[in-house]
């Protein structure tokens, strides 16, 4: 998703500073338009050096993430603070380092990706669910924050989409995981199912064209949906009771 909005900005004539780990990933598509800078947002020193040196910034997407496959029992207190470590407290303070620059030019938009997950549950993903429910709670709460001072906050909550994300952006608990582990059923049948599900997702060009489209449109809503599942999932989730909807996830993944 990170490298279609970098591409779509581009071509629409933002100047993109393309943050990542490791920027070099990004060098195949550096312009005078795309520059890619390398950013840790788990590093606050990281994200100082790295935002200092940007004199204006109109348009900040929060993007970095991973997901946490584990059970609540077996997890680990590093596992743990991990997730919450990428998926919120790095939107938090890229944000921290952000927003005193939109708020002296009177002006800035601020879009999460989040996950229809940060709306609705699911098993083995307690983390990752718990995540992006705070990124949710982040984007409500910023945008009471923010408006006096002319800062839009958006959310887009993706389904599952056709991107790297299941090869390298989840990680496994190994007692989870492991054959005689207690919740083996549930991973065996749900784990691939999930995968399968990401892989064979949505074109990320859903997601960057809807970046344009709340750059370009003021009255945009607070948040949308992109991809199949979310526009599934999130509907039905607003129509049935909490108890009818559980029945309902867990007839579709079989649990």
């Amino acid at each position: 998703m990170g490298r279609a909005s970098v591409l779509a900005l581009a071509k629409q004539g933002f100047i993109v500073y393309a943050a990542s780990r490791t920027p070099e990933k990004l060098f195949d598509i550096q312009s005078e338009s795309i520059r890619p800078v390398h950013l840790d947002i788990t590093d606050m020193q990281s994200i100082k050096e790295t935002i200092g040196f940007i004199e204006r910034i109109d348009v900040l997407v929060n993007n970095a993430g991973y997901g946490l496959v584990s059970t609540v029992e077996d997890v680990r207190e590093e596992e743990m603070f991990d997730q919450f470590n990428v998926n919120v407290f790095g939107i938090l303070r890229v944000c921290k380092a952000v927003i005193p620059k939109m708020r002296k030019q009177e002006s800035g938009v601020i879009i999460n990706i989040s996950s229809f997950l940060g709306k609705i549950g699911l098993p083995l993903f307690t983390f990752y669910n718990a995540s992006k429910y705070a990124v949710e709670g982040i984007t409500d709460s910023l945008r009471y924050e923010l408006k006096d001072f002319n800062i839009r906050v958006h959310a887009i909550m993706p389904g599952f989409f056709d991107t790297n994300f299941a090869r390298d952006n989840l990680v496994t608990n190994a007692k989870t995981f492991e054959e005689d582990s207690p919740y083996a059923k549930m991973v065996s049948t749900l784990a691939p199912t999930i995968v399968a599900q990401i892989n064979e997702g949505n074109s990320t060009e859903e997601v960057s064209e809807m970046i344009l489209e709340i750059i370009e449109n003021v009255d945009f809503p607070a948040r949308r949906t992109a991809g199949d599942k979310a526009k599934k999932f999130i509907p039905m989730k607003k129509e049935l009771s909490d108890e009818d909807f559980e029945r309902r996830v867990r007839a579709y993944y079989n649990l």
